[in-house]
């Protein structure tokens, strides 16, 4: 067993002679996203593993050791670790967490002090914790991010976004059942097999992989018929970890609904877009400005790649950074960027003016700023877009699902009521035409 060290505050710190044992256990949030990452970090010489276990225990572990006024996220993300931990499966001794830190407002950058007091109290605390942060936050002697490590998990990120996007897409019409779900094992085997070789990183290999991902996902045979579109927004650990939503998409899919989920290269975006907005309104220096400007128009070259690989395809394409960025004129500032801050009402908005008024809005429990920027701005919506058909569903551990899916099964309803208005409009327009020739 490697000895244990800890910096001058007493945290215990993750060394390099732990590195050579030691599994890193990392939360799930985005199953294929975080597949690739994972993959990313073992290239460079680390154990590491994304956790699958779900359910109800993890869900106690995380309120028998987390205080019941954290956010529901909170609770779910140290209750997975603890969980598995506790499973059985991992030599206590020989495991590590890790767990990111945005370095912002939302409560996400205290979990790290949250996960520590609830290893203390599990009687874990010899257990190293490491904060993946771009904050200087805390530091590791045995891991370490590097400048090409984050280029790759960037890449990663905006592959995992193209998958969301096509399968989502194809999912609900397949005609034979489990074609997607095996067009994304095939493409994220052979773009998995390309991290282990160190390519599919250049910005012509991407374009190529693009183009590889879009037509594998043209090819497969599907119905013709139009399914009700439901947008997914709200806080980002429940809106995408099926943990978090009790499998949300699944269940949109089990009701004849296409879900339509936003990707999370826009929140990365919006948080690199944040420290420049920072100088801008308090003040800093240029440098950290200009590097902030410089890597958003860096990360935006492969976002904008993506896009015009899917709409080349004859996919549906979402708009980039910029474009979602405009919807929130006359609503929000850019100082509104807790948790979620101004994107979550501009995805909405964009569903809205792409052809999506039926959106679920998932509202974790006690996440202030998702409330506020969430929930609190559907009034305002539902006033600009009378036709917006949209419904903010509670994730806490006392919430029932058949009450959240019957929530959404009333939004489903009124989304068909709607259609079928719309419909018989446009056959009186039509009529009416007809009649005047």
């Amino acid at each position: 067993m490697a000895e244990l060290k800890y910096d001058k505050t007493g945290r215990l710190l993750f060394t390099k002679e732990m590195r050579k044992d030691y599994t890193l256990l990392a939360p799930q949030m985005l199953p294929d996203h975080f597949a690739m990452i994972v993959e990313i970090v073992r290239s460079y010489g680390y154990k590491v593993e994304m956790l699958e276990n779900t359910g109800r225990p993890v869900i106690d572990a995380g309120q028998k050791y987390v205080h019941n006024d954290a956010c529901y996220p909170a609770i779910l993300v140290i209750g997975q670790l603890i969980n598995a931990i506790q499973s059985g499966k991992y030599d206590p001794h020989k495991v590590a967490l890790v767990i990111t830190q945005t370095g912002g407002g939302c409560r996400a950058s205290n979990y790290i002090h949250l996960l520590r007091k609830a290893l203390e109290k599990a009687d874990l605390s010899f257990v190293p914790v490491i904060s993946l942060n771009l904050s200087g936050l805390e530091h590791n002697p045995g891991f370490q991010l590097t400048v090409g490590m984050l280029r790759k998990v960037i890449f990663a990120l905006i592959y995992g976004d193209l998958l969301l996007c096509v399968s989502n897409q194809v999912r609900p019409y397949e005609l034979t059942k489990g074609d997607t779900d095996a067009c994304v094992r095939r493409c994220m085997d052979f773009l998995l097999d390309d991290m282990h070789q160190g390519k599919g990183m250049s910005f012509k290999s991407m374009r190529a992989n693009f183009d590889r991902i879009t037509a594998a996902f043209k090819a497969i045979p599907v119905s013709g018929e139009e399914k009700v579109k439901v947008g997914v927004v709200g806080e980002i650990y429940v809106k995408y970890a099926p943990l978090g939503n009790n499998n949300l998409c699944d269940f949109l899919l089990s009701e004849g609904a296409e879900p339509v989920v936003p990707g999370v290269i826009d929140f990365v975006i919006f948080k690199i877009n944040n420290r420049e907005v920072d100088v801008d309104i308090y003040g800093g220096k240029w440098v950290k400005e200009k590097f902030c400007h410089w890597l958003q128009k860096y990360v935006m070259k492969y976002q904008h790649a993506m896009i015009d690989a899917l709409k080349q395809a004859g996919f549906r394409a979402p708009g980039d950074f910029n474009e979602l960025h405009s919807y929130i004129k006359g609503y929000l500032g850019d100082g509104n960027k807790m948790g979620e801050g101004w994107l979550l009402t501009a995805e909405m908005l964009e569903l809205i003016h792409t052809g999506v008024p039926n959106i679920v809005c998932t509202q974790p429990f006690g996440c202030l700023p998702n409330h506020i920027v969430g929930k609190g701005m559907i009034r305002k919506l539902k006033d600009d877009y009378p036709w917006s058909n949209i419904v903010a569903i509670d994730y806490d551990p006392g919430a029932t699902k058949i009450n959240q899916e019957n929530r959404i099964k009333l939004m489903l309803a009124n989304a068909r009521a709607l259609r079928k208005e719309q419909e018989a409009q446009s056959e009186q327009l039509e009529e009416k035409e007809h009649a005047m020739v």
